[in-house]
């Protein structure tokens, strides 16, 4: 991670803006786990970064509101169907 890039993460993490976008820190902090998971289980980034950061890659995404929690708490992606950049859902009942 370039020095520019994480210095922007950590100024983000400790503005506002963030928290209250998301809608609290507790909300910020469940979207950041969510999306973590997902994208370690694999999910393609929804931003173009110069780092392998997966923390760096989420706060960016939520910068750049590209995800959100629903009123349930469960990850969204803008834009997109509920299945992509989320977790691997299998259906094992159906093997």
């Amino acid at each position: 991670m370039g020095a520019r890039e994480g210095e922007r993460m950590i100024d983000a993490l400790k503005e506002e803006e963030i928290v209250n976008k998301v809608g609290g820190r507790f909300k910020l902090s469940t979207l950041i786990q969510k999306r973590l998971v997902a994208l370690n289980a694999g999910a393609r980034p929804l931003v173009d970064l110069e780092t392998k950061e997966k923390m760096e890659i989420v706060v960016e995404e939520i910068l750049r509101n590209k995800i959100y929690l629903d009123s349930s708490n469960e990850l969204k992606i803008t834009g997109s169907s509920p299945s992509v950049g989320g977790p691997i859902d299998f259906d094992l009942d159906s093997l």
